[in-house]
């Protein structure tokens, strides 16, 4: 019996621990989000509300690597590579994507929202990505028209606008806005701006210029100086309309028509989904933007002793009071 007793103790031993090794631990996987600003980002909470309805939660399920530019693009390359050393398993970057692009070929990127991905090398069409980023883009060669269109209604007198561009952007957007311009018998003005402190002499010489409107266009740099930029249209008294509705809801500005940046960056969480569970982003088309919003800041029209038609507010997503 006691050699028996013996045997059963020497058995257990040997199965304890093949017992053990059978059960493979569970590994959380992580996202690395790589962005040109500062928290607290709106855009970054509607991409994590995104998640929290497919099921995952920070923390328990999934964990996420924050890396914030703060403003200062050059940064960027060295907090992708950054991301790239801790083997995330996806890194989620818009504006960022190129940086993020030229760290890794190999991390799956997902694009909340991009410019031209084509141009900018981050995909080989829209249909069939086919490497290592898909997503999203804001891209929509209507909004420029729709930008002067609403100009012009709502300032029917207008000749001259100035548009606010970054040289970093994809310059198809003046040369469309030029069109749409012309059409209208409007001179448009172009304002190439890519650093903070060139925003005031911008500014002083497109009213210099007699323009009566601005324009500016979508930039990730633009929109970490909104509030800037919304100060001096103030100051230098010129309506303004932006391509994102914070300029408007959260900075004052006059009135913003645009993509709905925030339905993007939910939806963007899906990609991270089908990536994780075993898609390819080779295999995921880049999607294009069906909704855009306009919304207008009736403080700010009244401060600038103007009168919106109700044509244009009767377009309006949404009305300041």
């Amino acid at each position: 019996m006691r050699r028996i007793g013996l045997a059963v103790v020497l058995a257990l031993s040997l199965v304890a621990p093949l017992a053990g090794e059978a059960q493979p631990t569970t590994k959380v996987p992580r996202i690395g989000i790589l962005r040109p600003g500062s928290p607290p980002d709106p855009l970054v909470e509607a991409f994590r509300q995104g998640l929290h309805e497919l099921g995952y939660a920070e923390g328990r399920n999934i964990s996420i690597e924050y890396r914030w530019a703060e403003g200062r693009d050059e940064r960027l390359p060295s907090l992708a590579a950054d991301l790239v050393r801790l083997q995330v398993d996806v890194i989620v970057a818009g504006a960022a994507a190129v940086a993020a692009k030229k760290a890794t070929d190999v991390i799956p990127i997902v694009m909340p929202t991009s410019g031209d991905p084509v141009k900018l090398g981050l995909v080989a069409s829209l249909a069939r990505p086919g490497g290592n980023v898909t997503g999203l883009t804001s891209l929509s060669k209507e909004l420029p028209g729709k930008w002067m269109e609403l100009l012009k209604e709502t300032l029917p007198r207008v000749s001259r606008v100035a548009v606010l561009c970054d040289p970093a952007a994809d310059p198809s957007q003046v040369r469309i806005t030029e069109v749409a311009a012309g059409s209208m018998g409007v001179r448009v003005q172009a304002l190439k701006v890519g650093r903070p402190d060139g925003f005031e002499s911008a500014f002083t010489e497109s009213k210099k210029n007699q323009a009566g409107a601005l324009i500016v266009l979508g930039s990730p740099f633009f929109y970490t100086q909104r509030t800037r930029l919304v100060e001096l249209a103030a100051k230098h008294r010129l309506p303004a309309i932006y391509a994102q509705r914070e300029f408007v809801v959260g900075s004052g500005g006059l009135m913003s028509y645009g993509t709905d940046f925030h339905s993007l960056f939910r939806r963007a969480a899906t990609y991270v989904d089908k990536i994780l569970k075993g898609a390819k982003p080779a295999d995921l088309p880049v999607e294009q933007p069906t909704k855009f919003e306009l919304v207008i800041n009736m403080k700010t029209a009244k401060a600038l002793g103007l009168t919106i038609p109700p044509s244009v507010l009767g377009r309006a997503d949404q009305v300041i009071e």
